[in-house]
């Protein structure tokens, strides 16, 4: 017998050794077997690559709190708020049950303290200061979370506040969640707060904090640098996770745990299925430029055609990769332009079948050329020879 088992294990220790994987059938899979709802994506497609009851409306708990990260970045990307605003707490925020950093009414932070608070901490009244300091209220808050979820697309989800605390009406699914985390990891500034397991706050005061991340795969798995847990009594254990591995970003989410161990042991195992079995293609490698093209009328002659967004494709490591073929299609590039206009596409095809096209753009702005501009190109084209006298 234990002959036998070791040499499975030396088997499988080959297996991996030589990059070669097991193959599992999406019939035989076992992920996420005691929660209510599941799902596992790859980031950047957001190809699924395994789900359970994933649009089962269920309690979110504190993974509300992603909604809330992506609104309150979003506002400091748009100059709305900055990362070293201080805040005024008030005694809405700083009468919050539940986890918390313990805000007093009238204590002064920093939008970058209390954003930590709610990355690392799962802080209640952190979130509901600056939920306040983006829109004036936690009701314009909750209306600015609806709306934005109606953008994404979100079929499932309704907020009725920005920490998660149980409401009847207050709701999600694991597929709503992972979008909105889908999201939300476009953002790298959100992850350099999600990745950090322990840090402190009010640090030179008599008043000090110990934040510890209430995601433990953040020291526990390599490669996770977020996103957000939850907790409550109708909920049950909650969780979504990230991690990157290989160029390959994974996002899982379980809901309805009965364990917090559970919850953990299990988003591992999504994860582990993950980068054990998919790998993430690059279609445009080599290819962050498409080459020089002449602009009509421009003060610049040429411009550089780049794609306007990634391309990948998510396949199985026991896949054949297919040969990648490029159709150019551009349209006649006039001045002016910008960078983010639509100048054409790039089809790309996988042994003649179409599997992606990207937007096509410039690489940067090229203004109108004026008259002196024309001038002197038409004499430059009269002496090489390239004028156009038709």
């Amino acid at each position: 017998m234990k002959k036998i088992l070791l040499m499975v294990v030396v088997f499988m220790m080959l297996f991996t050794s030589f990059g070669v994987y097991p193959v599992l059938a999406d019939d035989d899979l076992k992920l996420a077997e005691s929660a209510k709802s599941a799902i596992l994506i790859e980031a950047s497609t957001g190809k699924i690559l395994f789900e359970k009851n994933a649009d089962e409306k269920l309690h979110p708990a504190s993974m509300t709190k992603m909604m809330s990260m992506l609104l309150i970045v979003e506002a400091i990307e748009d100059g709305v708020i900055n990362w070293d605003q201080v805040v005024t707490v008030s005694e809405n925020a700083s009468s919050m049950g539940g986890s918390q950093i313990l805000l007093e009414t009238g204590e002064k932070m920093s939008v970058r303290d209390l954003f930590k608070g709610v990355a690392i901490a799962s802080g209640n009244d952190a979130v509901v200061a600056l939920a306040e300091t983006v829109a004036g209220s936690v009701n314009n808050f909750v209306g600015m979370m609806n709306k934005r979820a109606k953008e994404l697309g979100l079929t499932n989800t309704n907020f009725k506040n920005p920490h998660g605390l149980d409401d009847a009406n207050h709701y999600s699914s694991s597929r709503d969640m992972s979008i909105i985390a889908r999201e939300l990891v476009k953002h790298e500034d959100v992850l350099e707060y999600t990745k950090i397991y322990e840090d402190y706050l009010r640090e030179d005061t008599d008043r000090k904090i110990w934040l510890v991340n209430t995601n433990r795969l953040v020291r526990f798995y390599d490669g996770v640098d977020g996103l957000k847990t939850g907790y409550t009594e109708d909920a049950g254990y909650c969780m979504t996770a990230t991690a990157e591995k290989d160029g390959m970003r994974i996002i899982a989410v379980v809901m309805g745990e009965e364990t917090s161990k559970i919850r953990n042991q299990e988003v591992s195992e999504m994860l582990d299925y993950a980068f054990a079995q998919y790998k993430v293609i690059n279609m445009l490698k080599n290819k962050n430029t498409l080459g020089e093209y002449r602009v009509e009328n421009g003060k610049d002659e040429y411009v550089l055609v780049v794609p306007k967004e990634e391309a990948t494709m998510v396949k199985k490591k026991s896949e054949k990769d297919g040969e990648l073929t490029y159709d150019i299609k551009l349209k006649t590039l006039k001045a002016p332009l910008k960078v983010g206009d639509d100048v054409g596409t790039l089809t790309i095809k996988e042994d003649g079948k179409n599997v992606k096209t990207v937007k096509l753009t410039v690489s940067k702005d090229v203004e109108r050329a004026n008259f002196g501009n024309l001038f002197l190109r038409n004499v430059k084209d009269m002496i090489t020879g390239n004028m156009n006298l038709n």
